[in-house]
Protein backbone atom coordinates (compact mmCIF):
# COMPACT_ATOMS: atom_id res chain seq x y z
CA UNK A 1 0.00 0.00 0.00
CA UNK A 2 1.23 3.44 -1.42
CA UNK A 3 1.11 6.41 1.16
CA UNK A 4 0.73 10.04 -0.59
CA UNK A 5 1.61 12.72 1.20
CA UNK A 6 0.48 16.19 -0.20
CA UNK A 7 3.29 18.56 -0.36
CA UNK A 8 3.37 22.56 0.34
CA UNK A 9 3.12 24.49 -3.01
CA UNK A 10 6.09 24.49 -5.22
CA UNK A 11 7.73 27.99 -3.21
CA UNK A 12 6.47 26.57 0.19
CA UNK A 13 8.49 24.47 2.42
CA UNK A 14 7.06 22.24 5.74
CA UNK A 15 8.60 24.10 9.21
CA UNK A 16 10.72 22.12 11.07
CA UNK A 17 11.46 21.10 14.72
CA UNK A 18 13.92 23.84 15.34
CA UNK A 19 12.73 26.67 13.78
CA UNK A 20 8.78 25.98 15.45
CA UNK A 21 11.19 25.37 18.81
CA UNK A 22 12.32 28.54 18.26
CA UNK A 23 8.92 30.80 17.63
CA UNK A 24 7.70 28.65 20.34
CA UNK A 25 10.11 30.09 22.82
CA UNK A 26 9.83 33.70 21.33
CA UNK A 27 5.85 33.25 22.44
CA UNK A 28 6.55 31.96 25.41
CA UNK A 29 9.01 34.82 26.47
CA UNK A 30 6.60 37.44 24.99
CA UNK A 31 3.18 35.75 26.54
CA UNK A 32 5.22 35.35 30.04
CA UNK A 33 5.63 39.51 29.42
CA UNK A 34 1.89 39.82 29.03
CA UNK A 35 0.36 38.09 31.37
CA UNK A 36 3.16 38.66 34.11
CA UNK A 37 0.64 41.65 35.91
CA UNK A 38 -2.15 38.84 35.99
CA UNK A 39 -1.13 37.81 39.62
CA UNK A 40 -1.81 41.66 40.87
CA UNK A 41 -5.59 40.93 39.91
CA UNK A 42 -5.48 38.85 43.43
CA UNK A 43 -6.80 41.80 44.87
CA UNK A 44 -9.91 42.10 42.81
CA UNK A 45 -10.61 38.60 42.13
CA UNK A 46 -10.92 35.67 44.83
CA UNK A 47 -9.03 33.38 44.08
CA UNK A 48 -5.93 31.97 42.48
CA UNK A 49 -8.01 29.87 40.55
CA UNK A 50 -9.73 32.33 39.31
CA UNK A 51 -6.68 34.18 38.25
CA UNK A 52 -5.11 31.44 36.50
CA UNK A 53 -8.75 30.73 34.83
CA UNK A 54 -8.47 34.55 33.61
CA UNK A 55 -4.77 34.23 32.53
CA UNK A 56 -5.19 30.82 30.84
CA UNK A 57 -8.09 32.45 28.30
CA UNK A 58 -6.70 35.73 27.84
CA UNK A 59 -3.94 33.87 26.16
CA UNK A 60 -6.09 31.53 23.98
CA UNK A 61 -8.03 33.90 22.56
CA UNK A 62 -4.68 36.04 22.57
CA UNK A 63 -3.49 33.46 20.30
CA UNK A 64 -6.29 32.35 18.44
CA UNK A 65 -7.08 36.33 17.32
CA UNK A 66 -2.87 36.09 16.12
CA UNK A 67 -3.71 33.34 14.30
CA UNK A 68 -6.99 34.66 12.23
CA UNK A 69 -5.39 37.82 12.20
CA UNK A 70 -1.50 37.04 10.83
CA UNK A 71 -1.83 33.07 10.40
CA UNK A 72 0.93 32.77 13.42
CA UNK A 73 1.80 34.08 16.40
CA UNK A 74 4.64 36.72 16.71
CA UNK A 75 7.48 34.30 16.67
CA UNK A 76 6.09 32.23 13.76
CA UNK A 77 5.46 35.24 11.83
CA UNK A 78 9.22 36.63 13.07
CA UNK A 79 10.20 33.35 11.75
CA UNK A 80 8.43 34.02 7.87
CA UNK A 81 6.60 30.96 9.14
CA UNK A 82 2.55 30.38 8.91
CA UNK A 83 -0.26 28.31 9.56
CA UNK A 84 -2.22 26.98 6.46
CA UNK A 85 -5.43 24.57 6.22
CA UNK A 86 -3.58 20.96 5.60
CA UNK A 87 -5.59 20.26 2.42
CA UNK A 88 -6.34 23.45 0.92
CA UNK A 89 -3.11 25.81 1.72
CA UNK A 90 -5.17 28.39 2.91
CA UNK A 91 -6.01 30.12 5.94
CA UNK A 92 -7.19 28.05 8.67
CA UNK A 93 -10.86 28.01 9.76
CA UNK A 94 -12.47 29.20 13.18
CA UNK A 95 -12.83 25.63 14.28
CA UNK A 96 -9.48 24.56 13.20
CA UNK A 97 -7.84 27.19 15.25
CA UNK A 98 -10.02 26.15 17.70
CA UNK A 99 -8.84 22.56 17.83
CA UNK A 100 -4.78 23.38 17.25
CA UNK A 101 -5.42 25.53 20.62
CA UNK A 102 -6.51 22.91 22.75
CA UNK A 103 -4.57 20.55 21.00
CA UNK A 104 -1.62 22.00 22.84
CA UNK A 105 -2.56 20.89 25.71
CA UNK A 106 -2.91 16.97 24.37
CA UNK A 107 0.52 17.63 22.88
CA UNK A 108 2.08 18.65 26.07
CA UNK A 109 0.23 15.86 28.19
CA UNK A 110 2.80 13.24 27.23
CA UNK A 111 6.08 14.63 28.34
CA UNK A 112 6.01 16.71 25.02
CA UNK A 113 5.75 13.61 22.66
CA UNK A 114 3.30 15.68 20.74
CA UNK A 115 5.68 18.39 19.93
CA UNK A 116 8.26 16.18 19.38
CA UNK A 117 6.45 14.31 16.71
CA UNK A 118 7.22 16.94 14.24
CA UNK A 119 10.83 15.26 14.37
CA UNK A 120 9.45 12.08 11.97
CA UNK A 121 6.39 13.47 11.11
CA UNK A 122 6.29 13.81 6.60
CA UNK A 123 4.29 16.76 6.65
CA UNK A 124 6.20 17.87 10.40
CA UNK A 125 2.53 18.36 12.11
CA UNK A 126 2.42 17.95 15.56
CA UNK A 127 -0.29 16.54 17.74
CA UNK A 128 -2.41 19.79 17.21
CA UNK A 129 -1.66 20.55 13.68
CA UNK A 130 -3.25 16.63 13.00
CA UNK A 131 -6.01 17.29 15.03
CA UNK A 132 -6.79 20.30 13.59
CA UNK A 133 -5.84 19.74 10.01
CA UNK A 134 -3.19 22.52 9.57
CA UNK A 135 0.50 22.22 8.61
CA UNK A 136 2.88 25.10 9.42
CA UNK A 137 4.82 26.56 6.50
CA UNK A 138 7.66 28.90 4.89
CA UNK A 139 5.33 30.68 2.65
CA UNK A 140 7.23 32.22 -0.48
CA UNK A 141 8.99 35.46 -0.37
CA UNK A 142 7.73 38.14 -1.95
CA UNK A 143 10.57 39.85 -3.23
CA UNK A 144 11.84 37.37 -4.95
CA UNK A 145 10.57 35.59 -8.65
CA UNK A 146 10.07 31.97 -7.39
CA UNK A 147 12.89 31.44 -10.15
CA UNK A 148 15.31 33.27 -9.27
CA UNK A 149 18.35 30.95 -8.82
CA UNK A 150 20.68 32.03 -5.62
CA UNK A 151 23.97 33.31 -6.42
CA UNK A 152 27.31 32.87 -5.30
CA UNK A 153 29.19 35.67 -3.50
CA UNK A 154 32.74 36.36 -2.45
CA UNK A 155 35.36 34.60 -4.86
CA UNK A 156 32.72 33.93 -7.52
CA UNK A 157 34.32 30.61 -9.48
CA UNK A 158 37.23 30.01 -6.89
CA UNK A 159 35.73 27.19 -5.30
CA UNK A 160 33.84 28.76 -2.53
CA UNK A 161 30.32 27.43 -1.98
CA UNK A 162 27.10 29.53 -2.64
CA UNK A 163 25.17 30.69 -0.02
CA UNK A 164 22.53 28.70 0.92
CA UNK A 165 19.15 31.24 0.23
CA UNK A 166 15.88 30.61 2.78
CA UNK A 167 12.67 30.37 1.14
Amino acid sequence: MVIRVPSPTPAEVYAGFGIRTAATLIDSVLMLLITAPFPFLLVVLPSETAVLALSTLFSAVLVILFWRWKQGTPGKLMLRLRIVDADSGGEPSLRQRCLRYVGYVLSTVPLLLGFFWVLWDPRRQAWHDKLAGTVVVHPPRRDLPATTAPTSVGNAGAGSPSPRHWP
